[in-house]
């Protein structure tokens, strides 16, 4: 089995209680999502795969997390759009999520990069989705702002 990568995007605008978001699949899947063992492992041909489910729910759970930060801080962000990226791969011969990427844009204004970034982290140890997948090897986050 080669490794395999999986992505989802969420775009959040606004707080925790009065903002809303999208949530977009690399894939193209839509409807009723279907999944097979090629979109996990070879290609996604529009299908789904419960990598890309992670990445989805991932990418949603931290992007509320930091806005809710955000704004409880006295910076509510215009927006928060963050992708995540979840690797499956072989360990010790067996398929594994090896690795989750972050990587968040914030639009917030009022707010430094430095304390972006700290708030950021702070919300990827404090979000949800990320306690539950504790047992994932490699969680990274790369933040920034796209202020101007």
């Amino acid at each position: 089995m080669a490794s395999a990568e999986r992505t989802a995007t969420t775009v959040w605008e606004g707080d925790l209680a009065h903002g809303n978001g999208t949530l977009s699949l690399k894939s193209g899947a839509t409807g009723d999502l279907p999944v097979t063992w090629a979109s996990r492992t070879e290609r996604s041909d529009g299908k789904t795969s419960p990598e890309e489910l992670i990445a989805a729910a991932h990418a949603s759970c931290f992007s509320m997390a930091l806005s809710n930060m955000l704004a409880t801080d006295g910076n509510p962000p215009d927006s928060v759009q963050t992708d995540a990226v979840v690797t499956l791969r072989p360990v010790d011969g067996k398929p594994t999520i090896a690795s989750i990427e972050l990587t968040t844009v914030g639009v917030v204004p009022g707010i430094d990069e430095a304390k972006f970034i700290e708030t950021a982290e702070a919300a990827k140890a404090g979000c949800p989705v990320s306690r539950a997948l504790a047992g994932v090897p490699e969680i990274t986050l790369k933040a920034s702002l796209q202020n101007g």
